[in-house]
């Protein structure tokens, strides 16, 4: 079966592979908010627990993971494309989160940070305070006994 050159795809294959960082393709990531917490989980298998390094600097979270290779030296490879080595992720983090309370868990060859969103950026209910409402006979009781009734702010009696 002949196959034939398509210079587009060709070029696409090229470029997705330029584009290809180190980062995307030992470190890849989901990113996504469920209610008032953000959750990071980032696919690390094969990777060591302890060779796991999760910085916070400022406002910049890096996560630091070695996979280290699980053959001897001297083997002929036919195909290698899990990577191995040092690979590195930097999130930068908005304002409004709980920088001190972020967990993080590894479980199945899955890093899980959790950032739950700081209390004082969370949308809140003001309530309305009004000025307390009299009742009609209320005022007339309170002048009939000598107490002298409050008035409203802005109304000016009168000489």
């Amino acid at each position: 079966m002949a196959r034939t050159f398509d210079p587009f795809q060709e070029m696409d294959r090229l470029l997705s592979d330029v584009a290809r960082t180190p980062a995307s393709v030992g470190m890849p990531m989901d990113l996504f908010r469920d209610g008032d917490k953000f959750t990071v989980q980032i696919d690390l298998p094969g990777v060591d627990p302890d060779s796991i390094d999760i910085d916070m600097d400022a406002d910049i979270v890096t996560i630091r993971a070695e996979r280290r290779p699980q053959v001897g030296e001297g083997v002929q490879w036919l195909t290698r494309e899990r990577a191995v080595g040092t690979f590195a992720r930097r999130l930068t983090l908005g304002r409004g989160l709980a920088t001190d309370k972020i967990s993080a868990d590894y479980s199945d060859g899955v890093l899980t940070l959790t950032i739950p969103i700081a209390e004082a950026a969370k949308p809140r209910k003001i309530q309305l305070s009004r000025p307390s409402q009299t009742v009609p006979g209320e005022i007339e009781s309170a002048q009939e006994s000598g107490d002298k009734a409050e008035e409203p702010i802005g109304r000016h009696r009168g000489p």
